[in-house]
């Protein structure tokens, strides 16, 4: 299994402090202490591991078939006027992390990065649907060959910080590795709704990269 490199300081940092407190615990008061030191150093170590895990993914779908941004819970998927970007009525399907999916992020369909920002904002909780447009976020605009499509990393109230690993002008592949949220619990993904269908529900599961979450419409073809 591949770690995500950015997660590697707290990988190391969790034990090396438990280490250090341990041992200031053992000289000063007591084993006890020292041991649960250790303890909470250790398990937040193997923590880190675990949701710093990056597992190796493939899409197998049709190429008119669009993937999930995003591991989690499909939280809605609704008909939504889109301003800044794609400048039109979009179909917009919200994913929520909890701290225990895959947090490494992967683009929805093959295409050219158009535009890539991070917007500072609020930091209101993602279940609100204003979060979507006030909070601190990255937005992502695919252009492909038939449509486009808008990724955007939304941070919350406690978990502050979303990363991108591609610039504008890039070439990328359905399926391929977008960027990170750090702790990170919503990611909006818009399909002009002229072009593009929903293939899930609110209350779907959704693994990065595999599960389809729409489709191009027959009159997009």
């Amino acid at each position: 299994m591949k770690i995500v490199r950015d997660g590697y300081s707290l990988i190391i940092g969790f034990p090396a402090v438990g280490v250090v407190l341990g041992l200031v615990a053992q000289r000063w008061v007591g084993n006890g202490l020292a041991l649960a030191f250790y303890l909470l150093g250790l398990a937040g170590c193997l923590f880190m591991l675990y949701f710093f895990r990056d597992p190796e993914r493939v899409p197998e779908c049709a190429d008119d078939e669009f993937v999930s941004a995003a591991d989690g819970v499909v939280r809605s998927v609704e008909l939504i006027e889109e301003t800044c970007f794609l400048k039109c009525p979009t179909v917009r399907i919200s994913v929520f992390l909890s701290p225990f999916n895959v947090h490494v992020n992967r683009h929805s369909m093959s295409g050219v990065i158009r535009e890539a920002g991070y917007t500072p904002g609020r930091h209101l909780l993602t279940l609100d649907p204003r979060s979507s447009e006030v909070n601190e976020h990255s937005s992502i605009l695919v252009e492909g060959e038939r449509t486009s499509c808008l990724l955007r990393q939304i941070v919350g109230p406690i978990v502050r910080r979303v990363v991108y690993w591609q610039e504008a002008g890039a070439r990328v592949e359905k399926g391929e590795r977008l960027g990170m949220m750090k702790f990170g619990s919503r990611m909006d993904v818009y399909f002009p709704a002229a072009d593009v269908e929903a293939t899930v529900k609110r209350g779907d599961q959704v693994l990065a990269g595999l599960t389809v979450v729409a489709r191009l419409k027959k009159t997009a073809d």
